[in-house]
Order: C-alpha cells, then sequence, then structure tokens
C-alpha cells in the first residue's frame, strides 16, 4: 500500500487538473466514480472504497471542501503544505 500523494497537470504554468492518490490495496482499480462537489471526483474501487480523487478545477478548489470529501471517507485531513502545488487558499 502506498501513501497519499498529489499529481498535478500544469498548462502554461498554472495548474489545470490534480489527482489525489489515495491508499489502497495493490491492484485496485476504479470501479466506479461519484460527484463530490465543484470540481471534484471520488474514484471508487470494487468494494466502494475511495482510491482517489480527481480535481478538475484546482483554481475552485479550497481545503475545507477536499477536507469534508475526506471525513466523509474516514480520511486523515489534509493540509495547506500538501495542497501547495495548487496554491490553495
Amino acid at each position: 500500500m502506498r501513501g497519499r500523494y498529489l499529481d498535478v497537470t500544469f498548462r502554461h504554468g498554472r495548474p489545470l487538473a490534480a489527482y489525489l492518490h489515495l491508499p489502497r490495496r495493490p491492484g485496485r482499480k476504479t470501479q466506479t466514480t461519484r460527484r463530490a462537489g465543484e470540481g471534484l471526483v471520488v474514484d471508487l474501487d470494487v468494494d466502494g472504497r475511495p482510491i482517489g480523487i480527481e480535481i478538475t478545477a484546482p483554481q475552485t478548489l479550497t481545503l475545507a471542501a477536499l477536507n469534508e470529501i475526506l471525513s466523509d471517507y474516514h480520511l486523515p485531513e489534509s493540509t495547506q503544505e500538501e495542497l501547495t502545488p495548487l496554491g490553495v487558499a
């Protein structure tokens, strides 16, 4: 199981999209997705466990919105430091 990490895609020096990878068992893939707010999509495995969060609108993301989703799945909150590459205030 790998720890949580953030992948960010940039275009012209600005974040275009991002993906917050969540810890998962090896070989787990996305079975379904769930919209979770403005510009956020949660990827769920076959057992309904979250394996990642797609951030399709990083310019509108707030730390509070992300932490609300993480809380819904009983996962540790994110920190400002973790989201620094997105420029989230």
